[in-house]
């Protein structure tokens, strides 16, 4: 009998060990196949999330402004930043802390800083803010390289688009090489598309690459609404990182873009039989174009009893054709050559002038 009890026992003992250890088993392999339920292409999504997310900020702004009244009221704002710097520099878009009173960061972990505008580029339409970390640890956007960027690669947007705080949405490259006309009335060249969702809100936050790193600052959408009714609609632009890279240190060192300048005030594109470039309307008394001789158009005003008439003489104007050995179609095609040169630096320009072309050459000066 007691050899039976013993028996007994040694079986239940046994079935129990194997209980467990089957239980044990469908534990493992359930918790492996909940891991396994995440694809790959999931596993970039959230790496790219974890890794950048901490650096972009949320921007609120208060600026005043008058209503029909003629009250000052406060009007509020808001849009994205990137973290550039771990001691509290922030990047976003001009537009977006244009004539700002106040203006507030949230940070990912819902604390709020108040910060002050360090340097503007209207022309890139770029700003710089700059906070106080006081003893707060700040995560730092990485940044990639914007000159290996081909249509199709993938791409994320972070923001807080309609206010919607940290929003990912992603989407591909659509085409690379767009031009925008910037706040400042400037032409942006090398622009990229992405149909990643963006939306109000999400303007001066990063455009990211499957890495995490930002390749591009989110700045505007293409939309056939007014601005204040704007949505995406599949075309978003985000200028590039290296454009970033290059105006963000002057931002923080002088509080704006140092340019060279030529001293020419307007030009308008012209076209003739013979000749294609750019009619100098007017130049800068004592700039670098008055200086080399360059003339504009010849304004004289006649008394004609008590009218006075503005006869407007362009024959003797000077036509840019090519500064160096870069054709001239436009006055983008102008700005554009000379912001790759610096103050002091002497270019050419060949203009047609009393029938034949003539070379010139102009010694660029220090411009703003």
């Amino acid at each position: 009998m007691r050899t039976q009890l013993l028996c007994a026992l040694v079986c239940i003992m046994f079935l129990s060990v194997l209980a467990v250890n089957a239980q044990a088993a469908v534990t493992t392999a359930s918790t492996k196949h909940v891991v396994d339920t995440m694809t790959p292409d999931e596993r970039v999504n959230t790496t790219v999330y974890k890794t950048a997310n901490k650096a972009v900020c949320y921007i609120t702004t208060i600026t005043p402004s008058e209503d029909q009244f003629f009250r000052v009221v406060p009007s509020k704002g808001e849009g994205s930043g990137c973290i550039l710097t771990s001691d509290g520099y922030i990047l976003t878009n001009y537009h977006v802390v244009k004539d700002a009173k106040f203006v507030n960061v949230t940070f990912w972990d819902g604390s709020i800083l108040p910060a002050h505008v360090t340097g503007v580029d209207p022309d890139y339409d770029m700003a710089v803010l700059k906070v106080d970390p006081v003893r707060k640890v700040l995560s730092v956007s990485q940044l990639g390289d914007s000159s290996k960027l081909e249509v199709g690669r993938r791409v994320f947007v972070i923001g807080n688009p309609f206010g919607f705080d940290r929003t990912m949405t992603q989407g591909i490259i659509s085409m690379i090489g767009r031009s925008i006309t910037s706040v400042g009335g400037r032409v942006i060249k090398g622009v990229i598309q992405t149909d990643a969702a963006v939306n109000p809100g999400n303007s001066g936050g990063p455009l990211l690459n499957t890495r995490g790193e930002m390749i591009g600052l989110t700045t505007a959408i293409y939309s056939r609404l007014n601005e204040a009714n704007a949505q995406w609609g599949g075309i978003g632009l985000a200028i590039p990182i290296n454009t970033v890279k290059r105006i963000f240190p002057e931002l923080i060192a002088h509080h704006r873009v140092i340019r060279p300048d030529i001293g020419i005030k307007s030009v308008r594109p012209i076209k003739m039989a013979n000749i294609e470039g750019i009619l100098v309307m007017a130049v800068v008394p004592d700039g670098p174009a008055a200086a080399a001789g360059i003339v504009g158009i010849k304004v004289r005003l006649i008394q004609n009893g008590p009218f006075t008439i503005q006869n407007i003489d362009a024959d003797n104007a000077d036509i840019i054709v090519k500064i160096d050995n870069t054709s001239v179609r436009s006055a983008d095609d102008l700005l554009s050559y000379i912001e790759g040169k610096k103050a002091g630096q002497v270019v050419t320009l060949t203009v047609f002038r009393d029938g034949k072309l003539q070379k010139i050459p102009l010694k660029l000066s220090s411009g703003n």
